[in-house]
């Protein structure tokens, strides 16, 4: 019974897509890159964008729990008409589970579908949603405040230009957080309050909008040995004093999420409940009605 509803599932959703391509989205076969089991062999290019002011668009950023480590299953990568993103080259696509492309061989799910596909009967029905990925595994806030690069990626001009090109295709309506594993040591929790406060000015500043809703996710629950899970609730502790500061920051919960055998990163439940928290908790911030 399981097996055929697998074969019923993939059936609907390859329906689906030929659907959509036959009205609004033109597939192109990926050849050149390293894909993972399920990852999606085809990318669906935007024909034709929305207006302006009917793209909200929200910038994901942090390290590898922001970027993703979990397994892609087939419901991860059937796209929504209302829902894009931008690949390598900078060309706006259909988003499909895995959003990032900076570490092709460590990508995997992350939240941003399931944040999008959560928002979507929040927003009018003319309002589509453009994730953007800059999370970089492994990142430090020091190294995203200095620029440095990491894994070949300037952190913060990168983040900037993915802003600045956005820009020009909707309206930034906030920014997605989950840092602090690569900062929980004895020696860079001291100054991790400032940096965050002095990085999402920088952000602000990037953004042109020095009250952009910023949310910030918890880091798990389950670090061994219990000496690290303990600088790990010093770092959640911290990002609830910076937040509980700023009237435009919100915590995202990471409580009762699981991780994927390794003690550091969200297994794919758990990302898609994360999403889902992040997407309840901007619109709790926002001030707009939910379910």
């Amino acid at each position: 019974m399981q097996f055929l509803a697998l074969i019923a599932f993939l059936g609907f959703a390859f329906l689906i897509s030929g659907d959509s391509s036959s009205q609004r989205i033109h597939s192109q076969n990926i050849t050149d890159q390293n894909w993972q089991v399920n990852f999606p062999r085809t990318r669906d290019d935007v024909q034709r964008m929305p207006h302006p002011d009917s793209l909200f668009i929200f910038i994901m950023a942090g390290q590898s729990n922001m970027a993703g480590r979990s397994f892609v299953e087939p419901q991860d990568t059937v796209p929504c008409d209302r829902i894009m993103t931008i690949d390598e080259d900078m060309n706006w696509v259909y988003a499909k589970q895995p959003l990032h492309f900076y570490e092709p061989s460590r990508t995997g799910l992350d939240c941003g579908m399931s944040f999008a596909r959560k928002l979507l009967p929040h927003i009018p029905a003319g309002v589509s949603i453009a994730m953007i990925p800059t999370a970089v595994g492994g990142s430090s806030i020091g190294q995203w405040l200095n620029n440095e690069t990491h894994r070949e990626v300037a952190l913060l001009d990168n983040f900037s230009n993915k802003v600045t090109f956005a820009a020009e295709y909707g309206i930034i309506k906030g920014i997605l957080w989950h840092q602090g594993e690569s900062n929980a040591s004895e020696k860079r929790i001291p100054n991790y309050a400032q940096n965050l406060n002095t990085l999402f000015h920088k952000f602000r500043k990037i953004t042109d909008n020095y009250s952009l809703p910023v949310l910030l996710g918890e880091l798990g629950s389950f670090a061994q040995p219990e000496e690290k899970q303990s600088r790990w609730n010093t770092v959640n502790a911290i990002i609830h004093s910076v937040a509980k500061k700023d009237d435009n920051m919100a915590v995202v919960s990471a409580k009762e999420l699981n991780h994927i055998g390794d003690h550091v990163h969200f297994d794919g439940q758990s990302q898609r409940k994360l999403g889902e928290r992040f997407a309840k908790k901007y619109l709790e911030l926002t001030g707009k009605k939910q379910d």
